[in-house]
């Protein structure tokens, strides 16, 4: 009986997606520390400089995380002041962001952030633009996905 063996880890591309992320994390960190953000925070920033005025519930779709975890990072983004948080008058339940003089002031120095990445991997800029692209596809292809039938 032969036994199908599971491929190496490098053949993996869930891995090889999953290293590339913490590569880039690392690669950005010391911008981000100087900006006073983390990596989930200043994708929060990204998502409120491209529309503010966000409920909680839309940056957590737009993330793609839970609104219970979004919450502990804009407490954090509002004591530093990048942000504020609203109950919406028309609904109580919903809670509004919005950026700060300060929180829309950090976009000018977030370009930074790309430059880092762009310096450190040595590639075009079009070059990471592919890349995103396809892995944009990637995802929204399993997105999806649908069981097979059994």
């Amino acid at each position: 009986m032969s036994e199908t063996l599971p491929p190496s880890l490098s053949a993996h591309l869930c891995f090889a997606i999953y290293s590339a992320n913490m590569a880039v994390q690392r690669t950005y960190k010391p911008v981000l520390d100087e900006l006073g953000l983390t990596y989930p925070q200043y994708l929060v920033m990204i998502t409120l400089w491209s529309q503010d005025g966000m409920s909680v519930g839309a940056i957590a779709d737009t993330l793609s995380l839970e609104s219970s975890t979004l919450t502990p990072l804009l407490q954090r983004l509002e004591q530093a002041g990048f942000l504020k948080r609203q109950r919406d008058p028309k609904s109580e339940r919903r809670v509004i962001i919005s950026l700060t003089d300060q929180g829309r002031a950090l976009r000018a120095e977030a370009h930074r952030v790309t430059d880092r990445l762009v310096s450190a991997s040595g590639w075009e800029i079009r070059e990471l633009d592919r890349i995103n692209e396809d892995i944009r596809r990637l995802r929204s292809a399993l997105s999806q996905e649908r069981p097979a039938a059994t």
